[in-house]
């Protein structure tokens, strides 16, 4: 793979008196050159059958010919640049001399020739800056270059209107999906040099001469496979040639070796990578606090709303579908499944059927949160009583987890432990219900190692990381995450909970089907905390005053 062309990603030298060139698209040719050196597009096989494109040469003529020439100016860096440079420079600072590949990921398959909607693995958007609008199959190389590394972003860059691609292949073909960007596009607003995909060679990458390769293996597993077979990870292959049982035994064993230390070499990148997010930079927080505002907004389109939901068979379907419609209004998609859990529902802890009805007199938990273009997401929960008024068990419950979160709140700051924060709700848990009379031991007595009895009605952690995931830094090492020390820049949710499921005989028929979750998003600054949906209403007397304002509006 030649790169002598393409400009360092290392910090600019403080010897240097000019700044450096602006990454270029190397390796480009014209759309012409393009079509006529590669071979013609075939239509994905699943779309065979759909696909009635002419394939007569007049057509092909009339279709490549009488088109405008596009007006393509390069669009200035991205926000995003900057941070995501300096992440490159982490993860080069910790594997010198050795090939990084982070593939963006393909398109999943949902049903015959109908794909989801893409999302680039969340470490290739880390390093790029590239959300939303990432191309499918992308892949970042970090090629080493002495003690540092050259990034390079090889990407489909489209065809010209002379190929077949243009107007034959749904799934890249401009003609179905609409303008797809340059290589010069994407390297000026990307701030990364760029190359087709095609210049991308699989074997030149693994040279043993030229040091090891590591590669984020979930991202893409197609692209994992022929780089596992590169580097020798290919039983069927040595087994063909062997000559006895013997040899094929020894053979294996060397297989099974060898596939060991590679993917030992690759999750070592992966938990590197994870442990990068563990504190974010001031682009992330901006990009979460934008997320949680448009999380703000759906929620108040949820209480506009729970008067027609009441009305409907499936209520809860209609609270999921106008909050995904700010979703798409304000972000890029839902973070994650919206939870939409009216009645007894609320007990499930990750209920997203949301098939049931929305009943005057019960609670309804909304877990819901925007990934804005950037992929951050929110993740908030709000427990609301349909009728806008709390029954005095259900206000009882919900005082119970809102003083469990406050308290866990109140602990945060740098320098304790990210266990404290579990461990002080977890205390108020136990309190209450051993107050209530649930335990059948005291508060004290359950929080020991050997008691726990509390957390029958609460099964679940008090917190996870949030970022580009919901579920962030989910491959950091125990100590830095669930043992580690909290560090100003950290951002977590705190969300306690109860759930009285309709059938436990061992709480009162009172408590029995109310299920209450209270979640926040914390961001830990240098003194304290801040929490960052503090503006969605939390006490019981401001969420009544809410809904009785969403009810006028409705």
């Amino acid at each position: 793979m030649d790169t002598s062309d393409v400009t360092a990603d290392t910090a600019a030298s403080t010897t240097q008196a000019e700044a450096p060139e602006p990454p270029r698209a190397t390796g480009q040719t014209s759309a012409t050159e393009q079509a006529t050196s590669t071979e013609q597009v075939s239509v994905p096989a699943h779309s065979t059958n759909r696909s009635t494109t002419p394939r007569t040469a007049a057509f092909q003529q009339r279709i490549s010919l009488g088109w405008a020439e596009r007006d393509e100016p390069l669009p200035p860096r991205r926000e995003a640049a900057p941070s995501a440079a300096v992440r490159r420079r982490s993860i080069s600072s910790r594997f010198v001399g050795e090939r990084i590949v982070v593939p963006a990921g393909t398109r999943k398959q949902r049903s015959n020739d109908t794909d989801y909607p893409f999302r680039a693995h969340s470490a290739f958007s880390h390093l790029t800056g590239w959300g939303s609008d990432a191309e499918p199959g992308a892949v970042l190389v970090l090629e080493p270059s002495g003690t540092a590394h050259t990034a390079t972003l090889y990407f489909r860059e489209r065809a010209g209107r002379e190929s077949d691609e243009f107007y034959a292949n749904p799934d890249i073909g401009e003609f179905w999906i609409g303008p797809r960007p340059s290589l010069a596009q994407v390297a000026a607003d990307l701030d990364i040099p760029t190359e087709h995909l095609d210049r991308l060679n699989l074997d030149r990458l693994n040279l043993d001469e030229d040091g090891p390769l590591r590669v984020v293996r979930e991202a893409d597993p197609e692209l994992t496979a022929r780089l596992d077979a590169a580097r020798g990870v290919n039983g069927d292959e040595s087994m063909s040639s062997a000559v006895d049982e013997l040899e094929i035994s020894e053979r294996m064993l060397a297989d099974v070796d060898r596939r060991a230390k590679v993917e030992a070499a690759d999750a070592e990148l992966e938990q590197a990578l994870s442990e990068l997010r563990l504190v974010k930079d001031e682009f992330e927080i901006g990009e979460l606090r934008k997320a949680v505002a448009a999380t703000a907004s759906g929620f108040d389109d949820i209480v506009g709303s729970l008067r027609r939901a009441t009305t409907l068979p499936r209520g809860e379907r209609l609270i999921e579908g106008v909050f995904h419609t700010r979703a798409r209004l304000e972000g890029n998609e839902v973070g994650y499944d919206t939870i939409a859990a009216s009645g007894h529902h609320a007990c499930i802890l990750h209920w997203t059927k949301n098939s049931g009805e929305v009943r005057d007199g019960d609670l309804v938990l909304i877990d819901a949160g925007v990934e804005v273009d950037s992929l951050y997401t929110a993740d908030i929960t709000r427990t609301l009583p349909v009728n806008g008024t709390f029954t005095e068990p259900q206000r009882r419950v919900y005082q119970a987890v809102l003083d469990a979160a406050d308290a866990a709140f109140a602990v945060v700051k740098p320098g304790i432990t990210f266990r404290d924060v579990h461990e002080t709700a977890m205390r108020v848990i136990a309190q209450r219900t051993a107050e209530w009379g649930l335990l059948g031991v005291t508060a004290d007595e359950a929080l020991a190692r050997d008691g726990q009895q509390h957390r029958r009605y609460m099964v679940h952690g008090t917190s996870h990381h949030l970022g580009i995931d919901v579920h962030d830094c989910a491959k950091a090492r125990r100590e830095l995450y669930l043992d580690g020390v909290v560090e100003a820049g950290m951002v977590f949710t705190i969300e306690p909970g109860l759930y009285f499921q309709p059938d436990d005989l061992t709480v009162p028929d009172e408590l029995r089907g109310i299920g209450v979750r209270i979640e926040d998003d914390v961001l830990v600054t240098a003194d304290g905390a801040e929490n960052l949906s503090i503006a969605i209403p939390r006490a019981a007397d401001d969420v009544e005053s809410w809904l009785r304002r969403g009810r006028r509006a409705d």
